[in-house]
């Protein structure tokens, strides 16, 4: 009858739109929720840990493969800057393809772009290898907080599964360098690569029997020339923000054209979304302000985080003379704060609204960075573990609230545009905290080595660029000179990491302000929503 085949038809139309397990419909919600869980975290894990590991393998790949200056700079910087640019293309394609198809994609990238690395013989290679890396990482990290998007319906389960990824995120950006250095010790450099193959090939399977299908409505054709508008604009203002970063002067040619070229990419990548009828990226939900103030928050969060991360790194290494593995080992209470917070986010959700954690997060932060003004020349051990603790739940409350706010007011059908979005917001944050943060650390620090009037000028100019070039040279100048040099350094240094702790300790408060526009409550019922 009519009436029985429309009906039959609508449910068989409900059927497929349904994520579909080893080709089977899905149903999200089903008892196997928390297995998708775990596969996904678990992919999460190596991704994070990636962009860490080289960090402490960097003495070692120079030794052996003796890179010049900017071929170093690309083989560190072409992971994260690959990584940033292609968010948004693989996370809408996810949308249009099949979320669970572009990750097993990416973890067959990412297993081979790490054997290629694990094998290279000279810098290029290298480079490539890791640019490699970051296009499966780009593949990756959307889809895993899309398929939770779909595989938790339910507000109040999603808000705990994504304070496990958040707090997998938080582990595996720490657990980097303290793998790389583990391996360091008993391998070659390569062997931080080579420990990621065959763990994607044990991936591949499970995940291609395990994780369910899912994509958006796909109404319209993918709109090719916005995604490679999106990718090549991130890519020019990224790479602009980490030169910068890197020392390099704004006015540069090298620094201004990327810039500016990359800005105009994403200005026509906007004015295109806002006339097409199937945009990529849904450009009204800025005009949430829940949404438009959690990417916003991500974006100041990550900021803080990386900036100081860096700092601390230099500073537990340079200034208390820690080895690469006692400096990860240093660290390791923010990591465990943030893993707490991030496993308990959910239910602080529930009871607080995300506007009260945002905003006391940024607040927690606030506190650890100041209290953290007191490290001196001399080890303080419990002053930095208590700084480090606060900092970890700081940073972990704000981001977990941010992204489940960020989350819940994406439609289903753009929930891998929206997890692109948060990821992208993520990788700008970082940049702009190194680039910020940096710039803040070498003009404070700065005029101290180039005071020191008992050393020749030519070298206190090139002692005045780090504080481990002023100790390269203090030990090729030696005596009293050298000394000098090698203690007004490192005065300076601890005066530099002030001043930067003062400013970042500005701008989380300012976030702190902008996570008041979040609302007080979040509906976190047992009703489940539609896919």
């Amino acid at each position: 009858m009519p009436g029985t085949t429309t009906a039959a038809s609508r449910r068989a139309g409900g059927l497929s739109r349904l994520p579909r397990l080893a080709g089977r419909p899905f149903a999200p919600g089903g008892a196997n929720r928390w297995t998708v869980l775990v596969v996904l975290c678990v992919s999460l894990l190596l991704v994070a840990v990636d962009a860490t590991v080289l960090h402490v393998a960097v003495p070692a790949v120079t030794e052996d493969l003796r890179p010049s200056a900017p071929q170093l700079l690309w083989i560190v910087d072409s992971y994260p800057l690959v990584c940033a640019s292609l968010l948004i293309l693989f996370g809408t394609l996810g949308d249009r393809v099949g979320r669970r198809r572009v990750l097993l994609c990416g973890y067959a990238l990412f297993g081979a772009a790490s054997a290629l690395a694990a094998l290279a013989h000279n810098p290029g290679m290298l480079v490539a290898a890791r640019a490699l890396l970051g296009a499966g990482g780009a593949m990756i990290m959307p889809a895993t907080l899309s398929l939770l998007r779909a595989v938790f319906p339910d507000r109040r389960e999603r808000a705990f599964a994504i304070g496990v990824w958040s707090a997998v995120a938080a582990v595996g950006a720490a657990v980097g360098p303290l793998l790389g250095g583990l391996l360091l010790e008993h391998f070659w450099w390569g062997s931080v690569f080579l420990v990621n193959v065959p763990l994607m090939l044990a991936a591949l399977p499970l995940a291609r029997l395990l994780l369910p299908e899912s994509s958006g409505d796909g109404r319209g054709p993918w709109d090719v020339l916005g995604a490679v508008l999106a990718a090549a604009g991130l890519f020019g203002v990224v790479y602009g923000v980490q030169r910068i970063g890197g020392g390099e002067e704004v006015l540069s040619t090298v620094t201004l054209v990327p810039l500016v070229l990359g800005a105009v990419l994403l200005w026509l990548f906007v004015r295109r979304q806002r006339t097409r009828s199937y945009p990529l990226v849904d450009l009204r939900l800025f005009t949430r302000p829940a949404f438009a103030t959690s990417v916003g928050c991500i974006v100041l969060a990550m900021l803080a985080l990386v900036g100081l991360e860096l700092i601390a790194a230099q500073y537990l290494q340079l200034v208390l003379g820690l080895s690469p593995l006692r400096t990860g080992l240093r660290l390791l209470p923010l990591t465990f704060a943030a893993m707490a917070a991030g496993l308990a986010g959910a239910r602080l959700l529930r009871r607080f609204g995300p506007r009260a954690m945002v905003v006391t997060g940024f607040c927690l932060t606030a506190a650890a960075v100041l209290l953290l003004t007191g490290m001196g020349e001399s080890d303080d051990a419990p002053l930095l573990a208590g700084g480090f603790v606060l900092l970890g739940l700081g940073l972990e409350t704000t981001l977990f609230a941010a992204y489940e706010s960020m989350l819940g007011e994406a439609p289903h059908e753009q929930a891998g545009g929206a997890a692109a979005i948060g990821e992208t917001s993520y990788q700008l944050g970082a940049g702009l905290g190194i680039a910020l943060l940096g710039t803040v650390m070498n003009a404070a620090y700065a005029p101290g080595p180039r005071a020191v009037h008992a050393v020749p000028e030519p070298f206190r100019d090139a002692a005045g660029h780090s504080l481990g070039e002023a100790y390269d040279i203090a030990a090729r100048l030696g005596g009293a000179p050298g000394e000098a040099l090698r203690t007004a350094a490192r005065t300076a240094f601890v005066h530099g990491l002030h001043v930067t702790l003062l400013v970042s300790a500005g701008l989380l408060l300012l976030g702190a302000l902008a996570g008041l526009r979040l609302p007080r409550r979040t509906e976190c019922s047992d009703a489940r929503e539609r896919p």
